[in-house]
């Protein structure tokens, strides 16, 4: 047996189990602090030989699960569905997650707790910080910047040398060709900063 938990029980832990299971593990454990279904972390907080990454899709959550389970002595899984391309001299950090058909091509390097969701593409020389989600089909040119805690919107397109600042929310569809400001909302098509909709911290 090659078990893992999962840390999350909803939508987007039902897929991360997925990708798990092809991966090769194949016990998956559903933890769920909100669903009396599972087991919450307290219950299996002990068990922390088996390893455990976080099914989470919001940025801060899965931010606060994943010092959770470090703390407790957990050793957070990356997981990398085989059909993606990954270039050999890309980094990708530790828990995070890179769903089917991702491409993270030459020296890109990717942070701690990241999501890469399906058949989004990061060119070369990308830097992508922690907790940061990059939805479905999202293209990110080479050389793009994008700082932790930051949403990359479905089917969004970011062109070469762009800076996307930290705890900053890029609008589904969104074509972004100027640089984006920490705590930001911004959209369309050529994405503009919303100046009346700051994210929080």
């Amino acid at each position: 047996m090659n078990p893992i938990y999962i840390y999350g029980a909803s939508g987007h832990g039902l897929v991360v189990a997925e990708v798990a299971g092809i991966c090769g593990y194949d016990n998956i454990l559903f933890i769920d602090d909100a669903n009396a279904m599972y087991p919450s972390f307290e219950d299996i907080s002990k068990e922390n030989h088996i390893p455990i990454v976080i099914g989470v899709g919001n940025n801060s959550i899965r931010a606060k699960l994943f010092e959770k389970a470090k703390a407790h002595g957990f050793t957070i899984t990356t997981l990398i569905h085989p059909s993606a391309v990954v270039s050999l001299s890309a980094v990708i950090g530790i828990g995070s997650v890179v769903m089917p058909n991702v491409t993270i091509n030459a020296k890109a390097s990717i942070g701690a707790g990241a999501i890469l969701n399906t058949g989004s593409i990061i060119e070369h020389e990308c830097r992508i910080g922690d907790f940061v989600h990059i939805s479905p089909n999202a293209a990110l040119a080479g050389d793009v910047k994008v700082g932790d805690f930051t949403h990359i919107g479905i089917g969004s397109a970011v062109i070469q040398g762009i800076t996307i600042g930290k705890n900053t929310i890029i609008g589904a569809g969104s074509s972004v060709i100027k640089n984006i400001g920490d705590f930001k909302k911004a959209y369309g098509v050529p994405c503009k900063e919303q100046k009346n909709e700051a994210v929080k911290s």
